[in-house]
């Protein structure tokens, strides 16, 4: 069990990390300010990586209280 939430603090502080960058890259993308196409393109790319994130972050809390609760 000890397994399991190393395991889940691992992942969820991982997918926090994915979080903290997609508020970088998009604080970026804002201040560059790009053409509206080449930053549509950017952010589409931004949505998926944050997506990502947000589920890494959900299975290591899912992980995590698994591993507590048993």
């Amino acid at each position: 069990m000890t397994a399991l939430v190393i395991l889940g603090a691992v992942l969820a502080v991982a997918g926090l990390g994915g979080l903290g960058y997609c508020i970088r890259a998009g604080f970026a993308i804002r201040r560059d300010k790009p053409a509206p196409e080449v930053a549509r393109a950017q952010l589409q790319r931004l949505v998926a990586v944050n997506l990502g994130s947000v589920a890494l972050a959900t299975l290591g809390l899912a992980l995590l209280v698994a591993g507590v609760m048993l």
